[in-house]
């Protein structure tokens, strides 16, 4: 694949620096919004971004009979307002060159939100040649499409999401097929291990490699691809002073697509088998299969999740929307060593599957938006030890949170 994607590059570039060449001077457009959200939960949840960020609600913590994790909380944030510019129209002879630069507010730490970058690529073409070049840090190809909703997480962890540094190559097949090629590194969202949340282990594997095909006509827009991810969980080995560990993770998550179009309907459709799929912020994770002493080998195997939703919207200046989203974890691949198991923890590890359905009503008055939504999550968690499988062995229980959420923006 990276033979394949330099390959395109290169046909991108060839003739461009040979000779001195004409060139067209760039359009630039500043965009961006500013947006506000009151929100109320009927319990405590599991959120990021001062609890914008939604994942899931929380398990009970019962202290003297009663859960202190029961009771309604609201909050008021306006951290999540936008900026953007737009780079388009720049030639050299054949060759185009556009780009992006994107940022908004987020609360890293602390209380005091911080300007940070969103995306940062940009976008090669030349005339003639059925490929484009997308060099830097933008939306995963397999989270690029989101649900109809107006919640911050976007349907996550129903939904992949995730923006990475990436070279990704589309070449066109024909009017109406194109094959999508990416290797990628992580940034913003990461995978956790024996060291917790770290870039480090895919520092130390090869790249995250995507391989997938769009159909697309003028009502109709069909993906499907497969994503796999190679890293280097453990590097040394404590055995009287630390020693190189070896052994490397490697996971395989295939995903299908589809969105249809008619007037001001719309319908998307999204479902991914994912393996250890946590830095696409998915509830999931990876343990440790087996380990030799004598070579310091670890082998490991990737907890399995079903996450699919179904979105809609309909209407234009009166919106109505909403998703049905459903996860399930469906075990690790192979037997867990002792049990040891690293599982996404921006949420209760001990979720078993949930559902959540999201509707919602906007109006949109000329460039200002104000939108309502309710969103019932229902989450289940399991209990007692895991088994061979990483699953709970005792008995689950359901979870309920309503959500309630009040966005306005506006647009410039």
């Amino acid at each position: 694949m990276k033979k394949t994607i330099l390959i395109a590059l290169a046909m991108l570039l060839a003739g461009s620096t040979a000779f001195a060449q004409e060139e067209t001077p760039s359009k630039f457009k500043l965009y961006g919004f500013i947006r506000n959200y009151i929100t109320a939960d009927t319990r405590a949840v599991n959120a990021g971004t001062e609890d914008l960020y939604f994942y899931m609600p929380k398990g009970h913590d019962m202290q003297n009979g009663v859960d202190m994790n029961n009771g309604f909380n609201w909050r008021f944030v306006s951290l999540t307002t936008r900026l953007g510019l737009d780079v388009s129209g720049y030639k050299i002879g054949g060759l185009g060159i556009s780009g992006k630069v994107e940022a908004d507010f987020y609360n890293l730490s602390g209380s005091v939100p911080i300007l940070r970058l969103r995306q940062a690529y940009m976008k090669l073409d030349r005339d003639g040649v059925p490929v484009s070049i997308t060099i830097g840090q933008t939306w995963h190809p397999m989270a690029a499409d989101l649900p109809h909703m107006n919640n911050l997480e976007s349907g996550a962890p129903f939904n992949p999401f995730n923006r990475s540094p990436q070279l990704t190559a589309d070449v066109k097949l024909g009017d109406k097929l194109t094959l999508n090629l990416s290797l990628l590194y992580l940034n913003h969202y990461l995978p956790t291990g024996p060291a917790g949340k770290s870039k480090d282990y895919y520092k130390y594997g090869l790249p995250e490699a995507y391989v997938g095909i769009t159909f697309k006509t003028a009502s109709f827009t069909g993906k499907a691809g497969l994503d796999v991810v190679n890293m280097r969980p453990y590097r040394t080995v404590n055995n009287e002073g630390k020693v190189p560990a070896n052994g490397f993770l490697t996971t395989f998550s295939p995903f299908v697509f589809m969105q249809f179009t008619s007037g001001k309907f719309q319908l998307r459709a999204k479902s991914i088998l994912a393996q250890a799929g946590e830095h696409m912020n998915l509830l999931s994770g990876y343990g440790v299969a087996t380990f030799d002493a004598a070579t310091n080998t670890y082998t490991y195997t990737p907890m399995r999740d079903w996450a699919s939703f179904v979105s809609f919207q309909y209407g234009k200046k009166f919106q109505v929307m909403g998703m049905l989203g459903y996860m399930k974890q469906l075990g690790t691949t192979k037997d867990l060593l002792n049990s040891t198991i690293w599982m996404n923890t921006s949420a209760d590890v001990h979720i078993q599957q949930a559902f959540r359905a999201t509707p919602t009503v906007a109006w949109n008055i000329g460039k200002f938006t104000v939108s309502l939504e309710y969103n019932l999550t229902a989450a289940q968690f399991g209990s007692g030890d895991r088994n061979a499988r990483g699953m709970y062995t005792g008995t689950p229980e359901w979870i309920l949170n309503h959500r309630f959420i009040c966005m306005t923006k506006f647009n410039f």
